[in-house]
């Protein structure tokens, strides 16, 4: 890998929790940062912080990725500003939701978690992936969880029985098929994918929502986060998941090659149709 001060990191999902704090530590590191979020006026924020708190300001980027056609316009607004991206972390995520909560949608008709949690960290990472390429060595590093559940083939999308825990569960076992998936797409590229379950309920306003009581900080999800995006112990490493600094180990649906291969035709069939219809 170059050195840190030498590249550039696209860090989705970054005005809070894990996102935030990876900015920062970026930051303390002459990392050229991109940061990503919904708002342009916490981004702003965001970047006053970092710059009082590290002498470094971070480029910031706005999209809300609950649509596709949003996670399209941010691939083209960093394809179209950048002439290298060494690392893309896809962190952006929606969480259980509040407790009893209804079944939601993102702008394009698809349950929500699995749209932002999955669909958009997966057509961000293939938009950017000619990018990756170009600025070789480079990773792509997938904020998943280790709270996963095998996905119904008759409502992967849970339109018939939902429940806001579950239906993040199978989103997040969706991101880290696709990991297994991208992997296999970049291998010879010298561009890895790897996923990662961070910590168990971090301190972060995603977790307080849900009604649980957090069970870890923010600095362990960093640490094992961090690892992924910096370690040169790991250049060449890919295809893998990891739960917190260890190598994890997944739902077993996930390493069924015929079960990722129809979520993957479901979730290429659904941007696809997205992107039309727009």
């Amino acid at each position: 890998m170059r050195p840190l001060a030498e590249q550039t990191v696209l860090v989705t999902g970054a005005t809070g929790g894990l996102g935030r704090a990876l900015v920062q530590r970026l930051a303390e590191h002459d990392v050229r940062v991109v940061a990503h979020g919904r708002s342009e006026p916490r981004l702003a924020a965001l970047a006053d912080d970092v710059e009082r708190a590290t002498g470094r300001r971070v480029d910031t980027v706005a999209a809300d990725l609950a649509g596709l056609a949003e996670v399209d316009r941010l691939a083209d607004n960093v394809l179209e500003r950048y002439d290298a991206l060494h690392v893309l972390v896809n962190n952006a995520g929606v969480g259980f939701g509040a407790p009893d909560g209804e079944r939601e949608t993102s702008a394009d008709g698809i349950e929500l978690r699995f749209a932002v949690n999955h669909l958009a960290s997966y057509h961000l990472a293939r938009r950017l992936a000619p990018l990756l390429r170009a600025s070789a060595p480079a990773r792509i590093v997938q904020v998943a969880s280790a709270g996963q559940l095998a996905l119904d083939p008759h409502d992967p999308l849970s339109e018939t029985s939902y429940d806001g825990v579950s239906a993040y569960r199978r989103s997040k076992l969706a991101q880290v098929m696709a990991t297994y998936d991208l992997a296999g797409d970049l291998v010879g590229t010298d561009v890895t994918v790897t996923a990662l379950h961070p910590a168990t309920f971090m301190d972060t306003t995603m977790v307080r929502e849900s009604g649980r009581a957090p069970l870890s900080s923010v600095e362990e999800g960093l640490d094992a986060t961090w690892r992924l995006v910096a370690d040169e112990r790991l250049d060449g490493v890919s295809g893998l998941y990891f739960d917190g600094q260890v190598e994890g180990r997944t739902d077993p649906q996930a390493d069924d090659p015929a079960a990722r291969a129809w979520v993957r035709a479901l979730s290429d069939s659904l941007i696809e149709d997205a992107l039309t219809n727009r």
